[in-house]
């Protein structure tokens, strides 16, 4: 994979004053993602602007896991894929995807997980998944914490949202000595206990 595809930088330079005009978007701690080296970008997920809301607001191509079922044209596959984006099998353990992840973050590069795994549909945060500690258990990235925060509950356009990116969470910090599911469960409960603390100094602020 490439740092950063001609697509993606395109794309990112076209949708900054789109979305600046539908979203009216802040961004909060954007220096807290260093401007190179591997890390996991872990965000709560309201809906399907959640990849290029986390984009416009910094520079660095991120690299996601998507449904496979996205991959089904070729043409549209193709740009997708230059986005950033890799198919997964939800439901079912695709090795191969895990693969791919832990490539992009061996590589030196940012991979994106939504770590509650689905979008929530009332705005609230869901349960978060063992993925994204599983993954930087194995590869010993660390986790940036995001939260995307918008005016009410849910993401509505013309209504600002803020993205708040956290400060870095080490190996140490999240507890991930060992790799047994107790300790993914915790480390995930810590990124996802990190990402409410952000909507609520945005709340508060």
């Amino acid at each position: 994979m490439k740092r950063r595809s001609l697509v993606f930088v395109i794309g990112r330079i076209l949708a900054i004053p789109l979305f600046k005009l539908l979203f009216h978007y802040k961004v909060r701690g954007k220096k807290n993602l260093p401007k190179k080296g591997a890390y996991i970008v872990c965000s709560n997920h309201l809906s399907n602007y959640d990849p290029m809301l986390l984009s416009v607001t910094q520079k660095r191509q991120i690299y996601y896991m998507a449904k496979k079922e996205l991959f089904e044209n070729k043409w549209g596959a193709a740009i997708i894929r230059e986005l950033g984006a890799f198919p997964v099998d939800r439901g079912a353990g695709d090795g191969e995807a895990i693969r791919l992840a832990e490539e992009v973050v061996q590589d030196g590069r940012l991979l994106g997980i939504f770590i509650e795994g689905t979008r929530s549909k009332t705005g609230e945060f869901l349960r978060p998944k063992s993925g994204a500690a599983m993954v930087a258990f194995q590869t010993q990235t660390p986790v940036i914490p995001v939260c995307i925060t918008p005016k009410e509950q849910k993401i509505k356009l013309f209504q600002r949202v803020t993205i708040s990116w956290g400060t870095p969470l080490s190996i140490e910090e999240l507890g991930l000595q060992n790799g047994t599911p107790t300790t993914f469960r915790n480390a995930s409960r810590r990124i996802m206990d990190e990402i409410k603390l952000l909507r609520e100094k945005e709340r508060t602020s």
